[in-house]
């Protein structure tokens, strides 16, 4: 089943029986060739038909069924009103030649906040999606936090699409901006040594400065830190540090980087029953990087 199917059967269920019929108007005319202005016109005023403090707020089936269309594709966390206006945007035909590629420019340069996270959710699930990278690096440079979470969350096109300069800068902007880097699809698989290095280079930057350090930073080390990242993580993990996220990220970090044997001592002495149980948990296997989802503020 293709996105755009998956979208209109959620959709079909959620929104009110009028907007539902403007909804169908719509695709039908858009199925008929509409001219660029009148879909924009429609493109914008579909906040008239649902809001975004409605939670599109799919059941697991059609998490499973997002997922089968496009791997990585996660609407979980989508406003009503962005599923309708990227509804709008895959019912179009022409998405896969030129004219569909301008109309999506064309949104950008007039899209108001709302339209530009509709516009950038929907990015992975247009017809050859890597023509739209200069467009996310645009977007990752916004200083609009939830434009740069469409972006870069829950969504497969960073770690598709970005070359691996724009992968780190994104993953780090994430940290700094305090978004949830466990939510950046692909983020495992794309950790590198130059990840690692920076990252690792921040932690000492922030304790430097006597500053805490952010938990999602050890989600960038991997296996690639060597004994500048475990002893980075030793530190972390002293019994001294009343930053429980922080040690219990660095024990995952820790597990992750291979040393799970040391790991283990450190379990044998800890006082912390939360600090254990997530030490316990890494050594049992859960490291991926939905681990860190439990130790965001």
């Amino acid at each position: 089943m293709s996105a755009y199917l998956v979208l209109r059967q959620m959709l079909e269920k959620r929104l009110e029986p009028s907007a539902l019929e403007w909804f169908k108007k719509c695709v039908s005319e858009i199925g008929d060739e509409v001219p660029p202005g009148r879909f924009a016109v429609w493109f914008s005023s579909a906040s008239r038909q649902a809001r975004d403090r409605d939670a599109l707020a799919p059941d697991e089936g059609e998490r499973k069924a997002a997922e089968k269309a496009v791997e990585g594709w996660n609407p979980e966390r989508w406003g009503l009103l962005e599923a309708v206006r990227v509804g709008l945007m895959l019912a179009r035909t022409d998405l896969d030649d030129e004219r569909g590629s301008l109309l999506v420019e064309d949104l950008f340069q007039y899209a108001d906040e709302g339209e530009q996270r509709a516009l950038y959710r929907s990015l992975a699930l247009l017809p050859e999606p890597e023509r739209y990278v200069w467009r996310a690096g645009e977007g990752c440079r916004t200083n609009m936090t939830n434009v740069f979470e469409a972006v870069v969350l829950d969504t497969p096109f960073p770690a598709r699409w970005f070359d691996d300069g724009s992968f780190r800068q994104a993953a780090l902007k994430a940290v700094f901006v305090g978004v949830p880097l466990w939510r950046m699809w692909g983020l495992d698989q794309r950790l590198d040594e130059e990840l690692c290095r920076m990252a690792l280079d921040l932690v000492d930057e922030r304790r430097s400065a006597h500053r805490t350090v952010q938990p999602d930073l050890w989600l960038c080390l991997g296996a690639f830190g060597g004994e500048r990242a475990r002893a980075a993580l030793e530190v972390e993990l002293e019994v001294t540090n009343t930053h429980r996220a922080g040690r219990q990220a660095a024990a995952v970090a820790l597990a992750r980087a291979g040393a799970s044997d040391r790991l283990q001592e450190l379990a044998a002495t800890e006082q912390d029953e939360q600090v254990l149980a997530t030490m316990r948990a890494a050594l049992d296997g859960a490291t991926t990087q939905a681990a860190f989802a439990a130790f965001q503020p």
